[in-house]
């Protein structure tokens, strides 16, 4: 069974996912295709912020359906739902995610 395959378990359900950019989002996986482009529902785009950071991290929401590209994605995960509306998003700290690109 191919990657893209398996993902079909995820459709119509809340995941992350996590861009050789280093970008977080989550949303509803509405489809994935034989390259693993995602289409994202509802998709918010995940921004936290460093331990010694003043700021907030924060969840910013998207206009419409995202599409994300197979070639950017390094991860993607299913949500537990219950346990992110528990998450006080702008509490959340860690360190940035570096670029996963290889530079050549």
């Amino acid at each position: 069974m191919s990657s893209w395959a398996s993902l079909n378990s995820y459709l119509n359900k809340k995941v992350l996912i996590i861009t050789t950019e280093g970008n977080t989002f989550t949303g509803t996986l509405l489809c994935v295709d034989n390259v693993t482009n995602m289409a994202l529902e509802n998709a918010v785009q995940r921004f936290i912020v460093p331990a010694d950071s003043e700021e907030e991290s924060q969840d910013v929401p998207q206009m419409g359906t995202v599409m994300i590209r197979g070639d950017q994605i390094v991860i993607c995960g299913l949500v537990d739902e219950e346990l992110d509306r528990q998450i006080d998003v702008t509490k959340m700290r860690g360190e940035p995610i570096l670029s996963t690109k290889k530079n050549t």
